[in-house]
């Protein structure tokens, strides 16, 4: 019976018939013992990838190990965050390629239930593709025809958006054994089943409530074990990283990015050793930052798990430190075994940061010829503005370039060591109070919008800014409270006037650079006239492709950079697209929606923009021939202002209550960058309700209640301080007009 049973599978993989529940049924009608024992080995042999087949599962998601690590094996599929364990973005599908992508066209598309910030990467398994929207909400759809199979609410708190640095952002889930696995906005973290969406087990992964944790990346599932990290530095946290059991959502370990408090005593000798590296008491009584909110990659040759670890609280470094010690692990990628947490070792990219440059941005695993012999690295484009090239398997430095356009922190990286040579003429603010003017900014020269590696070029592709940030430290910290950033700085003035605007602008800009690791330079770039461009996918057909804050998608030649295909869509592209295939044929989806810190704070930039609030996915496909949706366009029309009848003297307050409590929601200065409302097209009736909706009255619609924390009186003066920025955009555009309207004719 044993041997026909084995023909018979022979035979069924071979036709591409076989499946596990088809195992099952069998088994349970000759029940037999033998048999099942028989039937869980072809379980296993039927997860495995078989050339030129589909592989067939017994139920949706169903992702074990074996898949995940064979998963380069599986061009088909993407079935982690960044396709395969090494994070590259890679895909070896070629059936679209750089002689054919400018035929794609749309195969179907979904419109997300709100329009807000969408930063997800998709994943597809076996023809169901599962991604995420904002406030976490979850979409598993047919892959082929973009039909809804289920969708899943965590219900979160619309006002939760407060305690949350950059919007209520989610980059996506991950699969694993017929469950789908997501982060939520309010620190949850949850297994819904694959097949229906309904909820299998939540854990809260949040230590402290009456901090402003909170979660928006994508988990990773390793050796049967859910990693999640958290957000929050900005608003006064510790970080760590916490695995959890994928079957029962039982937790396995947590690692600690940053010491807490002394007088509780250290988790573990990792913390004793990087407490050493901190001075003074602000740290913890701050929170200490680090916490790791995006970037995790494995390589399960070395068994190691790859973390990117974010900024200090404060970012201030003589405020959070007395100016002294590197304060591990901030700013650092850190490797440890995937089964304990244990430390294993660590690059810090930026020792005693002070400047919110993260290491958080994508780490990829590759091999590389380095000194004509191949070697695994890894491979980072932090904020800092230098590429990093490490060696895998004990963090030793091997060589660092700069990438970014402008970087004035440090004059270089010292190839010995592997530190940075710190200007401290040109960086350092806090140790005597002088305003420095730095680059890159705040924003970096790459952020977390994911960059790819093709190793047929050998070439990364960054999508890379050029920013500043002005500097001024604060004399004393404030302290942590719920709603409130606590960066240790003061937040900086923009220009109100057109023409300094314009010379800002210049300052903000972005390109799609490929960059060699090897020889640590760049090889070709395209210019952007904006930054904050969406992630970037590579393919084997000779192929990068990238959305633009413009509201573009587009197709370059990987080895030259000549644009080969470009579709105008109504939102801004920030996520990073994927490519797969079911039966036969390629398809190529884009997450396509406004939002995330570049759109909300920084709108005197992000509005020269002509993009609107459109959250959708669009995938395509070689002769696709659905109808694209309607094509929009910002237009400004505002409303009569009120009388200005407030003081000077409150107008002035409250433009620094709006800087402080408003600006990094609906931007610094009053300019909006149209992923929320612009408060400068406040309507009558608005301004009415104005003290309601700041009170609360609108927090079931994400606008945060400031009841508590804002007295009647600094409300008035907010809503004086937006009277004010109306009329001047009043004047503004009818000062301008004539000149737009003779451009028209």
């Amino acid at each position: 019976m044993a041997s026909i049973f084995v023909r018979w599978l022979h035979y069924a993989r071979l036709s591409g018939r076989v499946n596990c529940r088809l195992i099952i049924n069998f088994v349970e009608e000759i029940q037999m013992t033998s048999m099942r024992r028989l039937a869980a080995i072809a379980c296993g042999i039927c997860l495995l990838p078989v050339a030129g087949l589909a592989v067939a599962a017994a139920q949706p998601a169903a992702v074990n190990a074996q898949r995940l690590v064979g998963a380069e094996n599986e061009p088909d599929n993407w079935m982690t965050t960044g396709r395969t364990y090494s994070e590259q973005r890679f895909s070896p599908l070629t059936q679209v390629n750089d002689k054919n992508v400018d035929q794609l066209g749309l195969a179907w598309q979904f419109k997300y239930d709100l329009d807000r910030v969408v930063e997800a990467t998709p994943i597809v398994v076996d023809g169901v593709l599962y991604t995420t929207g904002a406030y976490s909400m979850v979409y598993a759809l047919d892959a082929v025809t973009g039909k809804l199979l289920w969708k899943y609410d965590p219900k979160v708190w619309r006002g939760t958006q407060g305690t949350g640095c950059c919007d209520a952002a989610n980059r996506g889930v991950a699969v694993w054994g017929g469950k789908v696995y997501v982060g939520v906005y309010d620190g949850r973290l949850e297994a819904l089943d694959a097949r229906t969406g309904k909820k299998v087990w939540s854990v809260d992964t949040v230590i402290d409530h009456g901090r402003n944790y909170t979660i928006s990346g994508a988990p990773r599932v390793v050796k049967g074990k859910v990693i999640i990290g958290n957000g929050g530095a900005e608003l006064g946290v510790r970080g760590y990283v916490t695995a959890y059991d994928a079957q029962t959502g039982k937790q396995a370990w947590r690692f600690f990015t940053v010491p807490g408090d002394p007088a509780k005593g250290d988790e573990s000798d990792t913390i004793t050793m990087i407490r050493k590296t901190w001075f003074g008491n602000q740290y913890w009584l701050q929170g200490g930052g680090g916490t790791a909110w995006n970037a995790f990659a494995y390589d399960p040759e070395l068994d190691l798990l790859y973390i990117g670890v974010g900024n200090g609280s404060v970012w201030n470094y003589g405020l959070r430190s007395e100016g002294k010690g590197d304060n591990l692990f901030l700013s650092s990628i850190v490797a440890v075994r995937p089964d304990t947490g244990k430390y294993v070792w660590h690059y810090q990219t930026t020792p005693g940061d002070s400047w919110d440059y993260t290491a958080t941005q994508d780490i990829i695993v590759a091999t590389l010829p380095i000194d004509g012999k191949p070697r695994k690295v890894v491979m980072q484009a932090p904020k800092n503005g230098f590429f990093y090239v490490l060696d895998a398997a004990t963090g030793q430095f091997i060589s660092a370039g700069k990438f970014g356009s402008i970087v004035n922190w440090a004059k270089g990286i010292d190839k010995t060591t592997g530190r940075p040579i710190i200007d401290l003429e040109a960086a350092d603010y806090w140790s005597e109070g002088k305003p420095k003017l730095v680059f890159p900014g705040t924003q970096g020269a790459h952020n977390w919008h994911p960059m790819s590696f093709n190793p047929k070029t050998g070439l990364a592709y960054i999508p890379q800014h050029t920013t500043a940030e002005h500097f001024t430290g604060k004399k004393v910290a404030d302290k942590s409270t719920r709603f409130k950033w606590n960066i240790g700085v003061e937040i900086p003035a923009v220009p109100e006037d057109i023409a300094g605007r314009e010379e800002l602008v210049k300052l903000f800009t972005g390109k799609l650079q490929a960059w060699d690791p090897v020889q640590q330079k760049e090889i070709w770039s395209v210019p952007y006239p904006m930054m904050s461009n969406g992630g970037t996918m590579t393919t084997a057909g000779n192929l990068v492709f990238q959305g633009s804050s413009y509201g573009e998608l587009n197709a370059y030649a990987a080895d030259s950079g000549k644009r080969l295909w470009n579709l105008p869509v109504s939102s801004a592209v920030v996520a990073g697209p994927i490519t797969y295939a079911v039966k036969g044929e390629q398809y190529v989806a884009f997450n396509v929606g406004i939002g995330g810190s570049f759109a909300l704070a920084f709108g005197v930039v992000a509005e020269r923009s002509p993009v609107v609030p459109d959250s959708r996915l669009y995938v395509f496909k070689l002769g696709g021939k659905a109808a694209m949706p309607e094509l929009k366009r910002h237009v400004r029309v505002a409303p009569e202002p009120p009388v200005l009848a407030a003081s000077e003297a409150d107008t002035q307050a409250g433009a620094m209550l709006y800087a402080e409590n408003c600006a990094v929601c609906h931007g610094l200065g009053g300019f909006s960058g149209h992923a929320l409302p612009d408060l400068r097209y406040l309507t009558p009736e608005k301004h009415k309700q104005f003290e309601a909706i700041v009170y609360g009255s609108r927090s079931h619609l994400g606008m945060p209640p400031f009841g508590g924390r804002l007295e009647s009186s600094d409300i008035e003066k907010i809503r004086a301080y937006l009277v004010k920025r109306a009329h001047d955009l009043k004047n503004e555009m009818a000062a301008t007009r004539p000149a737009t309207e003779e451009k028209t004719k």
